[in-house]
């Protein structure tokens, strides 16, 4: 099975939390299990001052944002200890920042963290099909690579590399959802029409993750107790109704444990 893996941050190149742990191992143990796996990040400072060599691709791309083309690079690297390739989403103006999703001095998020993962999403999309891939699984991280599931069905569905693939959403954490202001519904691309309560619009904002709930083929978290709590009101976040709706396709799988890397 052919596998791309879409991460926001991925151990060791860039962290804040548990999805980076789970993004550098789990494509590692899908390549061991015989499939072919890629994984996909954006190229922070944090990744270009890592000890990791990069090659670049030489490959560009251009994302429509609004009434802007917005161009990008591929670099790519592989894997520590593995032959897993793992592709750079390139941008400096998105991504040369020293932090991954926050400015510390203002003690806040980006302000443009909307346009910066939209950027990135379709990012991989259009990546996909520059490195010639024909995925059957994208599977998708949180709100970062949440509209991803959204841009397959609609935008991507037809004619592209990835228009036959299926979509895995895992979500790590309800908490966080990708709320933004409704006018960034613009520069997603997508048709206003899917700005309703049904799919992407979240109490008159626009809600990524929501997104990601709403289109992508399967959803999973990171436990089956977690995958049954965040279905009730006061662990959904107030996503409760929109998982309840996807309960059949909503599975819990526990996190493993890379012993490779966690010894005691």
């Amino acid at each position: 099975m052919n596998i791309i893996f879409v991460a926001s941050e991925v151990a060791p190149y860039a962290k804040t939390g548990g999805l980076a742990d789970v993004a550098g191992s789990l494509p590692k143990f899908l390549a061991q299990l015989g499939h072919n796996v890629c994984v996909f990040m954006p190229f922070y400072r944090h990744v270009k001052q890592s000890r990791h060599e990069f090659t670049d691709t030489g490959k560009t791309f251009s994302v429509v944002m609004g009434d802007r083309l917005i161009d990008g690079k591929i670099f790519t690297s592989k894997m520590p200890n593995s032959d897993v390739p793992i592709y750079f989403i390139a941008n400096d103006h998105y991504f040369d920042r020293a932090e991954l999703y926050m400015d510390k001095a203002k003690n806040a998020d980006y302000d443009d963290n909307s346009e910066r993962f939209i950027f990135f999403a379709r990012g991989v999309l259009e990546a996909a099909e520059l490195l010639g891939m024909q995925p059957d699984v994208v599977h998708c991280n949180d709100w970062q690579s949440a509209l991803i599931p959204a841009y397959i069905k609609t935008l991507y569905s037809e004619g592209r590399a990835v228009s036959d693939a299926k979509t895995l959403l895992t979500i790590h954490n309800m908490g966080y959802q990708g709320l933004f202001w409704h006018w960034d519904m613009k520069l997603t691309g997508l048709s206003w029409s899917l700005f309703n309560w049904q799919q992407l619009e979240f109490y008159g904002r626009l809600n990524f993750l929501k997104a990601g709930i709403v289109f992508a083929d399967v959803i999973n978290t990171v436990s089956r107790r977690y995958a049954e709590e965040i279905q009730t009101e006061e662990f959904g976040h107030g996503l409760a109704g929109a998982l309840r709706e996807r309960t059949s396709d909503l599975f819990g799988v526990v996190n493993g444990i890379a012993y490779t890397n966690w010894s005691t």
